[in-house]
């Protein structure tokens, strides 16, 4: 049988990499099939390379969005599209949904254009679930802040934020078959325990 996929979103300082093994581990254990985690941009030799690049050297917005779809669609076919033909389940931190919320909410290109590289990249494929870690921009800000250095999307100033914020919550409501909402201001166990009713219920 053909695994599942499932996709983590949220903005800077939402929590969702802390989540990443833990929904991998619960996916293993309740599937019984292997679970691949991998995440973008990345997932892959090139991708890796890519990632690099957009997340710490300025570039045109337009520029950005392309060279993540170049990386998506690389890791489509080298890692995610071969791993679920095997019958692994995928856990993907971040898919095309961050695409839409960064490029498309935070730099204002418009979802046409970005809609229009979807189906290009991905046509008709779309994550089985997608996990939406959601927190007030404030609470992201705290949260970086204990980081230390930044990249260039966490480095943006609040308005930035607030409109990727903004455009998850867009999708999510324009995708409620696909997409679960988790309120990551609560304690880990809290938001785990939610994890764990999403995965169940899959």
């Amino acid at each position: 049988m053909r695994g599942k996929f499932i996709t983590m979103e949220g903005i800077d300082g939402a929590g969702k990499s802390t989540h990443v093994p833990y929904v991998r581990e619960l996916v293993a254990a309740r599937s019984g099939a292997v679970a691949l985690m991998t995440r973008e941009p990345g997932g892959t030799p090139l991708g890796e390379r890519l990632r690099e690049l957009l997340l710490h050297e300025a570039m045109a917005p337009s520029t950005e969005a392309l060279l993540m779809f170049a990386a998506r669609r690389e890791h489509l076919e080298s890692v995610i599209w071969p791993a679920l033909d095997r019958g692994e389940w995928v856990v993907c931190d971040r898919f095309t949904d961050a695409t839409i919320a960064y490029q498309g909410g935070g730099r204002g290109i418009p979802l046409s254009r970005l809609a229009a590289l979807e189906a290009w990249t991905h046509p008709g494929f779309q994550p089985d679930l997608t996990l939406l870690f959601d927190v007030p921009v404030a609470v992201g800000a705290v949260r970086l802040a204990r980081h230390g250095a930044l990249d260039k999307f966490e480095s943006e100033q609040a308005a930035f934020h607030e409109r990727v914020r903004g455009a998850y919550v867009a999708r999510a409501a324009q995708n409620p078959a696909r997409f679960r909402t988790i309120d990551s201001t609560q304690p880990v166990a809290d938001v785990r325990a939610a994890i764990k009713r999403v995965i169940d219920a899959l």
